[in-house]
């Protein structure tokens, strides 16, 4: 189908597929059976950014620091769509061993840091960012990097759980993680009473879908008001919001993008990661 809208996004997990088979199906049209978009997989995000400026994709379902990358190479082009809810409450969370007595960015400075992938905004950039904005001489610290799953911008979680188990064998005092990782090891039976909170960022926005301002908004403006129209309490559309990790989609919250901006400008992070 010519017509149909061509969505790229980075198979980080397995469950991407059905995740966007069911999107797919969900953008079936009643009567003909026909999906009004198809998705392409790719294997990284810098991939993915090349394709959406390149227009081989109509839109991309980008992280943060993808879609500051595509804003950044396109001088300002490129258009936010939409976001999960839980993208607009995102914020890092640094956790230490129960007990170690390290409290907020004063604490944290003297402590041996754990971060996550140089490619995750959330377990890597935007903390120290945020610890910087709180006086804190990130240069003069003790660092150390798991750059795990390089290019899918921290999305799987392994450098995470990398800089977790640092600090659990001693290696590292700190560990930098996004809040939605700290809540899921909330409930790993492995985790009760080993780690907990030294410091927790103020919140900031994750993933975005992005288009090129090329798209005519008579092509992704029925797109978005059909994603914004899933429903939560139908059955079908729970079963892919579950997977994607949120309950409802929404407009853009542009002022969380700011502090990464900011980053990516402080600290000279590469826009074409």
């Amino acid at each position: 189908m010519t017509d149909q809208i061509i969505v790229g996004a980075v198979a980080y997990s397995p469950n991407m597929v059905p995740i966007w088979e069911g999107i797919r199906d969900y953008f079936r049209d009643p009567e003909t059976g026909d999906p009004s978009m198809d998705f392409v997989l790719y294997s990284n995000y810098a991939r993915l950014v090349d394709s959406l400026i390149a227009g081989h994709v109509d839109i991309a379902w980008n992280t943060n620091l993808a879609y500051a990358r595509a804003m950044m190479q396109t001088d300002g082009k490129a258009v936010a769509l939409a976001q999960r809810d839980t993208d607009t409450t995102f914020s890092t969370v640094f956790v230490a061993r129960a007990g170690s007595q390290i409290e907020g960015p004063d604490g944290i400075a003297g402590s041996r840091l754990a971060l996550g992938s140089a490619d995750s905004a959330h377990a890597a950039i935007l903390p120290l960012h945020y610890l910087a904005k709180e006086g804190v001489t990130v240069d003069a610290m003790s660092i150390t990097r798991f750059n795990s799953d390089i290019g899918k911008h921290g999305d799987t979680g392994r450098s995470e759980l990398d800089a977790i188990a640092a600090v659990l064998a001693g290696e590292a005092d700190v560990a930098a993680i996004g809040n939605v990782t700290w809540d899921a090891m909330g409930t790993d039976d492995l985790m009760p009473g080993s780690l907990e909170v030294a410091w927790q960022t103020p919140e900031y926005c994750h993933c975005m879908f992005t288009a090129m301002d090329t798209l005519p908004e008579e092509r992704y403006g029925p797109w978005v008001e059909q994603l914004l129209a899933m429903d939560w309490e139908n059955p079908e559309h729970r079963k892919i919001l579950e997977l994607e990790g949120l309950r409802k989609w929404v407009r853009p919250h542009l002022d969380g993008y700011q502090s990464l901006f900011t980053a990516i400008e402080e600290q000279g992070v590469d826009p074409r990661w």
